[in-house]
């Protein structure tokens, strides 16, 4: 038996040493970026966001505006404004060595943002995010035209989300 021998520790010193540690373990905090007593929730649906140019930067602004108020909508009182610039570059990348005509691609979508305070002029969070929808081109007309737009959606939707969890973070720091 350990005990018995003198060679281990005691009972009390491993009571001891339990409860320490439980001690240090019940200190450390960790929690959810999104967590409510940061606020973040609340920060993140006082974000208005600026005027979209073209349809697909409005997509990116429709999705954000849902992400943000959790599918409430608009803010009516705007504590933070989001200047949003987004571009799409669509790219070919097989071709048909018959015809040189495009049988699949990339459709690259792209946005700029800077996250400033309203009340101050701060600024508290820009950068550059993009991402990447791969597209097959069909040889019909119309079924190729659905399909880059089916495209330029999915990489919308992403690149909202990304945005999301950055201004998020900027605002859970705050």
């Amino acid at each position: 038996m350990l005990l018995s021998d003198g060679t281990g520790l005691s009972r009390f010193a491993k009571a001891f040493a339990g409860i320490a540690i439980l001690g240090v373990v019940a200190g450390c905090q960790v929690r959810p970026l999104y967590s409510t007593p940061a606020g973040t929730e609340g920060k993140l649906a006082s974000v208005a966001i600026s005027k979209a140019d073209d349809r697909v930067e409005q997509r990116v602004r429709n999705e954000l505006i849902f992400l943000f108020s959790g599918g409430a909508g608009e803010t009516q009182r705007a504590l933070y404004h989001l200047e949003l610039n987004v571009a799409v570059r669509k790219v070919g990348v097989l071709l048909d060595v018959r015809d040189d005509i495009p049988r699949a691609g990339r459709i690259v979508v792209s946005a700029d943002y800077n996250l400033v305070q309203t009340d101050s002029g701060e600024t508290l969070a820009s950068g550059k995010r993009s991402t990447v929808a791969l597209v097959d081109y069909p040889v019909q007309e119309f079924a190729k035209l659905r399909a880059v737009r089916d495209a330029e959606d999915r990489a919308a939707r992403e690149l909202a989300e990304l945005i999301r969890a950055d201004v998020a973070s900027a605002l859970g720091r705050r």
